[in-house]
């Protein structure tokens, strides 16, 4: 299928479905939701229209991990709107996360892949995103911005099909169930516990749970879709990993271990 005839399809498609839910919370729209959910809906598009092409440039391996990034980028954006000035955990974070990349992505003559570049730049749309349903969430209901920032995904991918692609004419069984898992399990739902669980909490510890989506599409892309593992993929995933342990967690688990760890081992106790 099309990348944008797919994004439109998924997108209305959960538009329609979370409507009819929630029909009634559309007593509650108010000027502001429509530029707010305009607003998240575009940094959406845009990151889902990268990564989409870009998953057709590399493999759903190094598309997960690459993606990734977001949880580095995240405290640097949100900088620019809190005034809170990255620590030395964000700073080393971020140069892990490059040597990462460099394993994952860069070729023999030291070159990226097209798909790889629209997969780390999507990674910059993704920690926008978070960024701005952190902030636009505030007092307002999640759920009806969520349902207009799919309607915005969902018209400007519909829009770039007419322009650029010619539709299907028709779609095969197993298409068509991919298309419901789509627009069902991982547009309505997922996308909609994503954002009220990033209401409720920072956008840096929702960039890090939000980080285990690479963990998960490693494996299912070995499980699934045949993808080999090297060492030197592997070297780079685990750069890439721990970066996103740095700047989310500080390694403060570490610490608290270490602390319990003397507190136990001293003559008192």
């Amino acid at each position: 299928m099309p990348v944008f005839f797919l994004l439109g399809t998924r997108f209305l498609a959960a538009t329609g479905i979370l409507s009819l839910i929630f029909l009634k919370r559309f007593s509650r729209l108010r000027g502001d939701y429509l530029s707010r959910g305009a607003i998240m809906g575009v940094l959406l598009f845009f990151a889902y229209t990268s990564q989409t092409f870009g998953l057709a440039g590399t493999t759903p391996s190094k598309n997960a991990f690459l993606t990734a990034a977001y949880c580095v980028l995240v405290p640097f954006f949100y900088w620019g709107i809190s005034k809170t000035r990255p620590d030395r955990y964000h700073i080393g974070a971020a140069f892990l996360l490059l040597t990462g990349i460099g394993f994952v992505s860069l070729t023999g003559d030291f070159t990226i892949s097209p798909g790889d570049w629209l997969t780390l730049l999507c990674a910059v749309f993704y920690a926008l995103h978070i960024v701005s349903v952190s902030i636009f969430a505030k007092g307002r209901d999640i759920i009806l911005l969520t349902i207009l920032q799919f309607v915005t995904v969902g018209v400007l991918s519909w829009l770039c099909s007419f322009l650029f692609e010619t539709a299907p004419a028709s779609l095969p069984a197993e298409n068509l169930w991919s298309l419901a898992y789509l627009s069902v399990m991982a547009t309505a739902a997922a996308l909609l516990f994503q954002n009220v669980g990033q209401k409720y909490s920072s956008p840096v510890a929702a960039s890090v749970l939000l980080s285990l989506e690479s963990v998960f599409g490693v494996l299912c892309s070995l499980l699934f879709y045949g993808d080999v593992l090297t060492l030197r993929l592997a070297i780079g995933f685990l750069l890439i990993f721990v970066a996103v342990l740095c700047s989310e967690t500080k390694f403060s688990f570490l610490r608290k271990r270490g602390a319990n760890a003397c507190r136990n081992e001293s003559p008192g106790s």
